[in-house]
């Protein structure tokens, strides 16, 4: 069993492995580990931005997937055997004030890419990443069979694109493979989230280029949290592993309040600060728990979380220090 899974993987990287929004945060990440297996890597960026890396290891393509013609286009010319769609809208609160820009982008974006494998006759394998946001609102674990019931923009967006891979398995058999993700946080992460928000903050005063104060929203919410270098693992697991149409938990079944990430990474610096709360950081219908079950995932694909948080939380340090040397501003005194 273990052997023809190892076969697979190895039969895969030899083809061309597609990544839409693969300058983003996840995408970026995915690429590396494609990269390091070795896999002919084609990544998609949004037109007008400047991919992450420059790589020899991989082709960049500017596509704009709300072009259907220009997806349909790259499509053929890729030709690829896998793809990893990871392009989207990824910010909860800013699809409040984003709506139709999140619906679009995240459900008519899949909808082209899958109407260009369907026009190209490809059987390519598919890998959707969804979100745990899907959810209604618990105070247990969410397994994958847990009630549906999705309170933002973005959430809505994120259930509409799942359906759509699922409508390719049923219609087209097509062998799209199905997740949703919960929070995941690592190096590279935009500071609109909270955990990149407060690393950004606390290096910047450690470099004294802020006042030693530090802006803050809900800190009671609690969150499962993963690295995401654990969560791409996971996504390259399933399209290898899972099975076609099946949605898998990507999750590490431990929720952390937002004050212990704050306290978790106060921890790390050697800095004292002062915590202020921000209400323009505030979301709308904010869920006080997200926690996920992740047995199906364990179970059928093999994988685990490996990387602990407080090594997530001391490497998204590191790369706000890193970026920090980049960043304007007169130093404070």
């Amino acid at each position: 069993m273990v052997a023809a899974s190892l076969a697979r993987v190895v039969s895969c990287m030899t083809d061309t492995v597609l990544v839409t929004g693969a300058s983003g945060f996840a995408g970026s990440h995915l690429v590396d580990l494609l990269v390091h297996d070795h896999a002919r890597v084609i990544g998609w960026h949004r037109p007008g931005t400047d991919p992450s890396r420059d790589s020899p290891d991989v082709v960049w393509m500017a596509v704009d997937i709300l072009d259907s013609q220009a997806v349909r286009k790259a499509m053929a010319d890729a030709q690829p055997a896998m793809i990893y769609h990871c392009a989207g809208a990824a910010h909860t609160a800013q699809s409040w004030l984003q709506a139709a820009t999140t619906l679009q982008v995240n459900a008519l974006g899949t909808h082209h890419v899958l109407e260009a494998i369907r026009a190209e006759r490809l059987k390519t394998r598919v890998l959707v990443p969804g979100s745990a946001l899907v959810y209604r609102p618990s105070d247990k674990p969410l397994a994958e069979d847990a009630a549906l019931g999705p309170r933002s923009p973005y959430a809505t967006s994120k259930l509409a694109q799942e359906l759509l891979g699922a409508r390719a398995v049923l219609e087209d058999e097509l062998p799209v493979f199905l997740t949703r993700s919960f929070n995941h946080l690592g190096p590279g992460q935009d500071p609109s989230f909270s955990a990149s928000s407060f690393a950004r903050q606390l290096t910047r005063i450690e470099a004294k280029l802020d006042a030693p104060v530090i802006q803050v929203g809900n800190l009671e919410a609690r969150r499962d949290f993963t690295d995401v270098r654990d969560v791409v693992r996971a996504y390259r697991d399933v399209m290898v592993r899972g099975r076609t149409g099946r949605i898998y938990n990507v999750c590490s079944e431990r929720a952390f309040s937002i004050a212990e990430v704050l306290q978790r990474l106060l921890a790390q610096v050697r800095v004292r600060v002062d915590i202020q709360t921000d209400a323009a950081r505030m979301r709308p219908n904010d869920v006080p728990l997200v926690l996920g079950d992740a047995r199906r995932i364990r179970d059928e694909v093999g994988w685990t979380p490996s990387i602990s948080v407080d090594r997530t939380l001391s490497d998204l340090l590191d790369y706000w220090r890193g970026r920090g040397r980049d960043e304007s501003g007169p130093p404070m005194h």
